[in-house]
């Protein structure tokens, strides 16, 4: 498993398969929570249990990706976002964007596509209340027989215009996995580098491809992708693997019972507005990834700037 010193480049060679011994198995929680890459502020931030545990100084990192979530999950809070709130589950959630989980006791609809929490202008501004994501699954490049850590993309990390797609310098993850996809190549036979956007501050992120795996690395791969790590990774919400719990209501203080006359019955008349149906988004005609070569691009890049 990957150490503290996650993000730099001297871990020496004995501690790579070293074992928690008793004491800091206990001091940690057991050493088996599932751990996640999470971006703030253009810093990737690891964390245990949903706690900080470190921070990168580098706007980049190179990961294998072992696993990913085939659906775009959807996930909305009724209240807003406050950072020095606690941290709560989502009020509403959907593993495949179309219904909500079958965990969530008050769904906002039984669609997503119907959901008045999926309209344009439902959250801040134009946005929409119920936000995108996508989890993914990925290993350090350099310890890909380490720690499998789940990262959960927002919207403007992997969606894209396929009418105009970025280009192989700035690919969002869909479009990154389209592209090695049609050269013929699965995203764990390679090396990706993920880089923040210069111009965001929200944590957007871009992919490439550096190098490829050895026969021996990209069999590890494999193996990582089938671990109860990975397939947690792409199934559990944040929440989730933070160990986020619901807040209990509040207890309302007990009042003395005082008997009172039953209410008249009155009728009352009330004029019901029809609510029109929330607009669907239109689907852009699929457009064919870019063809250049990918042994030829990675020819060209090499991992310092």
């Amino acid at each position: 498993m990957s150490k503290l010193a996650l993000f730099e480049n001297n871990l020496p060679a004995y501690l790579k398969n070293v074992e928690l011994d008793d004491v800091t198995k206990a001091l940690s929680g057991g050493g088996n929570k599932i751990k996640r890459i999470a971006l703030g502020n253009n810093k990737f931030i690891l964390k245990v249990g949903g706690v900080e545990i470190s921070k990168s100084a580098n706007e980049k990192m190179n990961v294998v990706v072992v696993n990913a979530a085939k659906d775009v999950s959807r996930t909305f809070y009724a209240a807003a976002y406050d950072p020095s709130a606690e941290a709560t589950p989502p009020d509403c959630w959907s593993p495949d964007g179309r219904t909500p989980d079958a965990s969530i006791e008050k769904p906002q609809c039984a669609t997503c596509d119907n959901c008045p929490q999926n309209i344009e202008g439902s959250g801040q501004g134009k946005s929409k209340a119920c936000r995108f994501s996508r989890r993914i699954a990925v290993v350090l490049a350099s310890d890909i027989g380490g720690d499998v850590y789940q990262m959960e993309l927002k919207s403007k990390s992997f969606f894209y215009s396929k009418k105009e797609p970025g280009d192989l310098d700035h690919m969002p993850f869909d479009q990154y996995a389209n592209y090695v996809g049609s050269q013929g190549y699965n995203l764990n036979n390679l090396v990706t580098e993920m880089r923040f956007d210069d111009d965001s501050t929200v944590g957007k992120l871009f992919f490439r491809p550096i190098e490829f795996l050895s026969e021996e690395q990209w069999e590890i791969a494999k193996k990582q992708k089938e671990t109860p790590a990975a397939k947690s990774a792409i199934t559990m919400t944040v929440a989730q693997i933070d160990g986020v719990k619901k807040l209990a209501a509040p207890e309302l203080p007990k009042l003395e019972s005082v008997a009172k006359p039953a209410p008249k019955a009155v009728k009352v008349e009330v004029e019901v507005e029809e609510v029109p149906e929330p607009k669907k988004r239109k689907e852009d005609k699929p457009v064919v990834a870019p063809k250049k070569d990918l042994k030829s691009i990675m020819g060209d890049w090499t991992n310092e700037e």
